[in-house]
């Protein structure tokens, strides 16, 4: 029987992780069925995905019906309703958790996205959540601004595992190595095991392509339009191999001999934004061993369809892929102001999300009142 695409895809090196969770998923079993048919390994969650199964999922009734009853805020129902999921979605994850010695069976829940600027609050949230879901598998998801990089080292010294998100330049990926390195140092010191710290850098995707190729289409001479949609998967292999660099230096080297783990790269925003562009070309093009890929469940179905694996398509196409960032210079684009305003975009949006989120938990609340 020939294997299907995500069974490649995995074993070509890549860890496969559900974009999404809802309570209708945990509950109805389609969680597990992912893991059995799908190869999925882990789940990551955001705000947008909270609000959305919030806004239509008929299994919280009862719960939003017992914290209305006892008074709960809408601040505090939303802690709650939230860090129960990832529980429970952390329970079914268990099995492969303890399979893969912790890398994988991994659910990341994101601490609020108005402490993206916010030091302390989001190292004191980072703490109340891990407390919270009580699960080993567990990741908490801190962003990757200025403010966040102290918090990330922070929350790894405490022995937390953490999820880095929002990351789009190569510059803002090294300091987050640092921050990651400097975290382990800390736990190191503190007495913590460094095995039982994990993480991973989600490096965004098809934004990068989204805004460069707004501002390429904007500049409309030949060369320009020749380099539409490359830069996202470009700089995702740069940012391979800037992993590859900094877990192969000395100061890296001796706290892997001490037992930590490599903070692994994760591709997200792995949805393909252009219909004009195949399907699954942010899966095919950024195979590379020891990667997360976390798919939205339409990428994740086409992969299983009809993704072509054919091996490892990053660590042979750095010369290539700097080149294709040296031509947007070229041309006119400005990739820091690129990825700075993806930055900011990305923690506005996710921020919306949010309120959307608390706007529907307190009316469901009023509603049970």
């Amino acid at each position: 029987m020939t294997s299907s695409p995500t069974a490649a895809l995995s074993e070509a090196g890549v860890s496969i992780w559900l974009d999404d969770l809802s309570r209708e998923r945990i509950a109805s079993g389609d969680l597990a069925r992912l893991i059995a048919e799908r190869k999925v390994v882990g789940v990551t969650t955001n705000p947008t995905i909270f609000a959305g199964a919030l806004a239509k999922g008929e299994r919280y009734a009862d719960q939003v019906q017992t914290l209305a009853a006892a008074g709960a805020d809408v601040d505090t129902a939303v802690f709650e309703i939230t860090t129960d999921d990832v529980r429970d979605a952390s329970d079914v994850f268990r099995p492969v958790y303890d399979a893969s010695n912790g890398f994988d069976g991994r659910v990341s829940i994101e601490v609020a996205p108005g402490l993206a600027r916010d030091t302390a609050g989001t190292i004191a949230e980072a703490k109340s959540l891990w407390a919270k879901v009580d699960r080993p598998n567990a990741m908490i998801k801190i962003p990757a601004t200025v403010e966040g990089l102290g918090a990330i080292t922070e929350t790894i010294g405490s022995g937390i595992s953490v999820n880095v998100t929002l990351i789009f330049s190569l510059d803002r990926y090294r300091q987050v190595i640092e921050a990651y390195l400097a975290g382990l140092e800390q736990a190191k010191a503190a007495g913590h095991d460094l095995s039982t710290i994990h993480s991973v850098a989600s490096f965004f995707v098809s934004r990068v392509d989204t805004e460069i190729d707004k501002r390429l289409v904007a500049i409309g001479t030949d060369e320009a339009l020749a380099l539409r949609s490359k830069a996202g998967i470009a700089n995702a292999r740069l940012a391979y191999e800037l992993f590859e660099q900094e877990f192969g230096g000395e100061r890296a080297a001796a706290l892997l001999a001490a037992g930590a783990n490599r903070q692994r790269p994760l591709w997200a925003s792995t949805g393909v934004k252009d219909p004009a562009l195949p399907d699954t070309l942010y899966v095919t093009e950024l195979v590379a061993p020891g990667v997360v890929n976390t798919m939205p469940e339409k990428t994740l179905e086409a992969t299983f369809d009809h993704g072509e694996i054919t091996g490892d398509t990053v660590t042979g196409a750095y010369a290539d892929a700097g080149a294709v960032l040296d031509a947007l210079a070229r041309v006119g684009v400005d990739y820091d102001d690129v990825t700075l305003v993806l930055e900011n975009e990305g923690v506005d949006k996710f921020i919306v999300s949010w309120n959307e989120l608390l706007d529907t938990i307190r009316g469901a609340l009023e509603s049970a009142r």
